[in-house]
């Protein structure tokens, strides 16, 4: 199949989003994806790969590379976006099943479990190179590497949190006392989910990476950059209160920051807010990704949450429709957003207003 799109396109929009993530870029970045431009074959085996999905093994990687091959060329990108794969497809904290975790997607979406309950001083994460999940995704990258030589970027699995990860291998309302009851040993656990987190992630980068200038880096939410990234999160922290927070969470979201060249924060829910002041001050986080959360008011009830972390010199992903943006925008401009769009490729007015910001 054809992919529609090329390596000099490519290389200007990565030079945007490395602006961008600077904030250099005096525009937000607008990331079209056009769907329906082209017709589709039909002719691939495999289903795409989701989470209800990944624990078919009936496909080969080269399968399930076809099908994501097929239904790429269907597409056509405007404005800042590009052709990539979403790799979440393994669930959201897939390094619990790299260091043993069960993961079950019965259920049509993945979850993960501990493989046996133990005490925490019992529990110890190693990244498995040779895990069957992390084989499976392995041999997948190779395949698309092969396909489209680095014109496709394939995202990074949604490796998870440290403490979500914790989370997982403890269980959750065992973690929480353990927060009361054994904090070495949180910190202790959390210490190696740190360092199996890296291995995993670094493993992954050496098939993604054979050279350092082949592709950007990119994750689940579609952020490109052309050094290695990653939109950091603890999804746990809801359930926590701010001083925890800065114990047990917020010295390995330092680290990442300072690790990893670009960093966007997953502030998931109006239970994590009240860590927001927390998760501002470290001075290498580039942006924030605020999710207010099912049944709850659109973006235009939190533009003190956005101007809030605007003044700390942050950047945003929005989270929304279009013309959520439109509204936000035009009441606090439209400076420093991250805005990721599928649009149909007939829309012609929807696309010439979106693309009128850059």
């Amino acid at each position: 199949m054809a992919i529609h799109f090329s390596r000099d396109r490519m290389a200007e929009v990565m030079d945007n989003y490395a602006r961008w993530w600077s904030g250099e870029l005096e525009r937000p970045i607008m990331a079209l994806t056009l769907g329906g431009a082209h017709p589709s074959p039909g002719k691939a085996k495999a289903p795409w790969l989701h989470q209800g999905t990944c624990a078919d093994f009936r496909w080969s990687a080269e399968d399930i590379i076809d099908k994501m091959d097929e239904d790429l060329s269907t597409l056509e990108y405007a404005g800042d976006g590009y052709p990539r794969v979403n790799f979440d497809a393994f669930g959201p904290g897939v390094c619990a099943a790299f260091c043993g975790a069960k993961l079950d997607n019965s259920s049509g979406r993945v979850w993960f479990f501990p493989d046996r309950e133990r005490e925490i001083h019992d529990i110890h994460a190693v990244y498995d190179p040779d895990n069957i999940w992390a084989r499976r995704i392995k041999d997948i990258y190779r395949a698309g590497m092969a396909r489209w030589e680095g014109l496709v970027v394939m995202g990074m699995p949604d490796l998870g949190g440290v403490m979500d990860v914790a989370a997982s291998l403890r269980g959750t309302e065992n973690l929480l006392m353990d927060l009361c009851d054994e904090p070495e040993e949180v910190l202790r656990l959390v210490g190696e989910i740190e360092t199996a987190w890296y291995a995993a992630y670094e493993d992954f980068s050496r098939i993604l990476h054979p050279e350092p200038d082949t592709m950007g880096w990119t994750d689940w939410c579609g952020l490109l950059s052309p050094t290695p990234s990653y939109i950091i999160q603890c999804d746990f922290s809801y359930m926590i209160g701010d001083d925890m927070f800065r114990k047990f969470v917020l010295p390995t979201l330092r680290r990442d920051t300072e690790r990893l060249s670009n960093t966007i924060y997953h502030l998931d829910g109006i239970g994590e807010l009240c860590h927001l002041d927390s998760i501002l001050s470290l001075p290498e986080l580039n942006a924030v990704q605020w999710v207010y959360g099912e049944g709850k008011p659109g973006p235009m009830h939190w533009l003190d949450v956005y101007r809030r972390i605007r003044a700390a010199g942050k950047r945003m992903m929005l989270v929304g429709s279009p013309w959520d943006f439109f509204d936000v925008a035009r009441e606090i401009g439209p400076e420093g957003f991250y805005c990721n769009y599928g649009v149909n490729a007939q829309d012609k007015e929807l696309i010439e207003k979106l693309l009128s910001f850059r």
